[in-house]
């Protein structure tokens, strides 16, 4: 179910602060050095339900609807609905033997990947029934569109850029942090600026991205979220997971593997 030991995720996470403790998170040295990216936290401006048996993989906010794929084997669906969280439009479970993971909207089709199926599925934007599947190597964790192509992640420091129609590879950039790689990139969101933003994997960090560079602009520290969840609430809840883009503000949907709560929250410094 795509899990880590307790301990590798507190270590994880007890490194993302710290200066130069990327070699115990996976980074390694991807090129010359840059400009320091912006420190940003999550200002909370609402809180919505979440459904406490979704595995979220993917969210997306797409013509007024909150999209949500979730996963685990057996236990993945797709659905839409309000983008507050209260009402759902519609559900459809994935066959038992596929891992959904991240989704994103392109047109009128819903692309959905698998973790290690090695399959997206093309979805009908309006009722969400499955109408293709393209085949593509190695994982897939988190997707989303730009305008005039798709990103997706697999869990390493790369992004691999595709056709918004057929899904055929265009190319890869490798994610860097004043020099050094990002693995773990996650879920991903796509904005209108250009900018990617990515959940890192067993961690409360979402980092912005140029996706022509690779370089990481932004770190968000989205760990207060979590205070934010009773004592009781964060036993039964995974890790941080799922990055939506309010489209026409500053403002983004955030929530977490069995998360009760989808925030609203703000970016700022």
């Amino acid at each position: 179910m795509r899990r880590r030991p307790f301990l590798v995720a507190v270590a994880a996470a007890l490194c993302i602060p710290a200066a130069g403790c990327g070699d115990q998170v996976g980074e390694s040295v991807a090129g010359e050095p840059g400009p320091p990216p912006a420190e940003l936290r999550v200002e909370v401006v609402a809180v919505h339900p979440h459904d406490t048996d979704a595995f979220t993989q993917g969210l997306e906010v797409d013509g007024g609807e909150l999209l949500e794929g979730t996963g685990r084997e057996g236990h993945s669906w797709v659905a839409a609905g309000s983008v507050d969280g209260g009402v759902e439009r519609t559900r459809v479970h994935l066959p038992d033997d596929l891992f959904g993971e991240g989704l994103t909207v392109a047109g009128d089709t819903v692309w959905q990947l698998t973790w290690q199926n090695g399959v997206a599925l093309a979805r009908d934007r309006d009722d969400l029934a499955e109408r293709d599947r393209v085949e593509y190597d190695g994982e897939g964790w988190g997707l989303c569109a730009q305008s005039d192509r798709l990103v997706m992640s697999d869990g390493s420091a790369e992004l691999t850029f595709r056709d918004r129609d057929t899904f055929a590879e265009l190319g890869r950039v490798t994610v860097h942090r004043e020099g050094r790689a990002v693995s773990r990139l996650n879920e991903l969101e796509c904005t209108d600026d250009g900018a990617v933003y990515a959940n890192v994997w067993q961690t409360d960090e979402i980092v912005r991205i140029d996706p022509q560079s690779g370089r990481v602009t932004a770190r968000i520290d989205a760990g207060a979220l979590r205070e934010q969840l009773t004592a009781e609430q964060r036993e039964g809840i995974d890790v941080l997971n799922g990055i939506a883009h309010l489209p026409g503000t500053d403002r983004f949907l955030v929530t977490g593997k069995y998360w009760p709560k989808l925030f609203e929250v703000r970016f700022v410094s």
